[in-house]
C-alpha cells in the first residue's frame, strides 16, 4: 500500500524538477486537498519509480516531459531519444504526461506518447487551479464502481455479452414499447436503445421517456438503425431521440455503447460526489439508493439506512476553526468508509451530515456495528493544538426497509430517530 498522509484517499505521484511545477507545489497541493486527493512530488526518475512500487490501484501518474531534458535534433531523434528516457516507466501503469506547447506541435512525439502508456497528456502552461480540476475529472472518469444499465427494445440486433461484462455493463431486454417508461423508471438506465424495428407504432417513445419528472435527465434515448434511411433517421430526430447509431457489427455497436456510457458515468461522478470527501452528495446517493430499493424488493433483502452527525459541529468551527473543521469530516468519511461492505452506500450529505445504506441486514447485528462505529470515532484523538488532544463524537439515527418502503420514507424515518439521538444527550444510536 502506498504511504498515506492518512487524511487524502487518493495520491497523485508527479515526476517534475523544473521551475513551473515545482514552485507551484504548495498551491497545487491546496487545490487537491480540496478534492480529497494529494499530490507527492519527485525530481529523480529514480525515486519516482522506486514510490510507485507501493501506490494503489487508484492513484494517478504524471510525468513532466521537461524534466528529461531532451538536447537532440529533429523531430524524430528527439522522438526516439524521449521513447529511451520513457523506457524505465513501470508499464503496467498509465501516465498523465505534460509537455510544452512546442512539443504538443510535433505529430511523431504524439504518437509515441500514445504508445507509451498515455492516459493523458496537457500542454503548459496552464494554471494550478486548472491542472488540479483536470486530474481530479481524471480520477472520475477511472471510477467503475458503479455497473452500467443498458434497458434495449428490439428483436434482431445482438450485443457482444462478454465486451459488456468486461465495463461492467449489463443489458436488459424489454418485450414492448408500452411499458418503456415505467421500466426506465424503475430500473434507471444509463442509456435506452430503441431497435429501428420497433419504431413504427412507437413514434412518441422518446419524449413518453423524457418528459416524466423521474426520468434522469443524463438519460441517452439511442435509436439504433440496421439500414440506411434518412426519412425514418430524421423522424426519430423529431420524436426525440438523442443519438442516431447505425449497427454496423456486433462489436462495434457494443463498443460505441461503451464509449457513450462511459462518458455518462464521468459526467455523472462529477455531479454526483462531494469534492471535499470523495463520497456520494445528496444527488449520487438518491439514485444509488432507489436502486438498491428496487433490488431489495425483487430479492426481498432487509436494508438499512443511518443518518450520522458530528455533535456540536458549530462549536467546533467556531472554537478552532472551519480548516479543522473541514478535518474532521475528512477524517470521519475515511472511519465510516472503513465499514462498507458489498453494496453498501456512504455519502456526505453536505456539512457534517453523512448517510449509510447497509444492505442485507439483521437488525440486532447493525445496531451493534453502529454503536461500534461511533465509539470508535469517539476513540480517534485529534491534535488541536501541539501536544493538546481532544475527541469527537457522532450520533446516528436508524430506518429499516422493508418497514419503510422507499428511499424518501427510509431517510424520513432515520432523520427522526437522529433528532431523537440529539435532543437525548447526543452521542448515541436512535430507531
Amino acid at each position: 500500500m502506498s504511504q498515506k498522509n492518512g487524511l487524502y484517499q487518493n495520491n497523485v505521484y508527479m515526476l517534475a524538477e523544473r521551475f513551473f511545477i515545482q514552485d507551484e507545489a504548495e498551491t497545487l497541493k491546496l487545490h487537491a486537498h480540496k478534492y480529497n486527493f494529494d499530490i507527492l512530488f519527485y525530481s529523480k526518475m529514480e525515486s519516482f519509480i522506486f514510490a510507485m512500487l507501493g501506490a494503489n490501484d487508484g492513484d494517478l501518474f504524471v510525468v513532466d516531459l521537461d524534466v528529461l531534458h531532451n538536447h537532440q535534433s529533429g523531430e524524430q531523434n528527439r522522438s526516439m531519444f524521449l521513447r529511451d528516457l520513457l523506457k524505465p516507466l513501470p508499464e503496467n501503469h498509465q501516465y498523465i504526461y505534460l509537455e510544452t506547447e512546442k512539443q504538443s506541435s510535433r505529430y511523431l512525439l504524439q504518437k509515441m506518447l500514445l504508445d507509451t502508456n498515455c492516459l493523458a497528456y496537457a500542454e503548459k502552461p496552464f494554471s494550478s487551479e486548472d491542472l488540479v480540476d483536470n486530474l481530479f475529472n481524471l480520477f472520475a472518469q477511472r471510477k467503475r464502481d458503479d455497473q452500467g444499465k443498458v434497458l434495449f427494445l428490439g428483436e434482431s440486433i445482438q450485443f457482444d455479452e462478454s465486451l459488456f461484462s468486461q465495463h461492467n455493463i449489463f443489458v436488459k431486454h424489454h418485450d414492448t414499447f408500452q411499458t418503456l417508461h415505467t421500466e426506465v423508471k424503475r430500473w434507471l438506465p444509463d442509456v435506452v436503445v430503441v431497435e429501428s424495428t420497433m419504431f413504427s407504432g412507437a413514434e412518441s417513445i422518446a419524449e413518453i421517456v423524457q418528459k416524466n419528472i423521474a426520468t434522469d435527465p443524463s438519460l441517452e434515448i439511442i435509436f439504433l438503425q440496421t439500414e440506411v434511411d434518412t426519412a425514418l433517421s430524421e423522424s426519430a430526430i423529431d420524436a426525440g431521440f438523442d443519438v442516431i447509431m447505425m449497427h454496423q457489427t456486433n462489436h462495434i455497436t457494443t463498443s460505441q455503447i461503451i464509449n457513450r456510457i462511459n462518458k455518462i458515468r464521468t459526467n455523472k461522478n462529477l455531479i454526483s460526489r462531494d469534492r471535499a470527501t470523495g463520497l456520494l452528495n445528496k444527488i449520487g446517493y438518491k439514485k444509488r439508493a432507489q436502486e438498491r430499493i428496487y433490488e431489495a424488493e425483487k430479492s426481498a433483502v432487509p436494508l438499512a439506512v443511518v443518518i450520522f452527525d458530528i455533535d456540536k459541529f458549530k462549536t467546533i468551527n467556531d472554537t478552532w476553526g472551519h480548516h479543522f473543521g473541514d478535518i474532521v469530516i475528512k477524517r470521519l468519511s475515511m472511519f465510516l468508509g472503513q465499514f462498507l461492505e458489498d453494496k453498501a452506500l456512504l455519502s456526505r450529505f453536505g456539512g457534517e451530515e453523512f448517510v449509510m445504506l447497509f444492505w442485507d441486514v439483521d437488525h440486532d447485528k447493525v445496531i451493534a456495528k453502529l454503536n461500534e462505529m461511533r465509539e470508535g470515532f469517539n476513540a480517534i484523538e485529534f491534535e488541536i493544538a501541539p501536544g493538546q488532544f481532544k475527541r469527537f463524537s457522532i450520533s446516528g439515527g436508524v430506518a429499516f426497509y422493508p418497514h419503510c418502503k422507499s428511499e424518501n420514507t427510509l431517510f424520513l424515518q432515520a432523520d427522526a430517530a437522529l433528532y431523537k439521538a440529539k435532543t437525548g444527550g447526543r452521542n448515541q444510536i436512535c430507531e
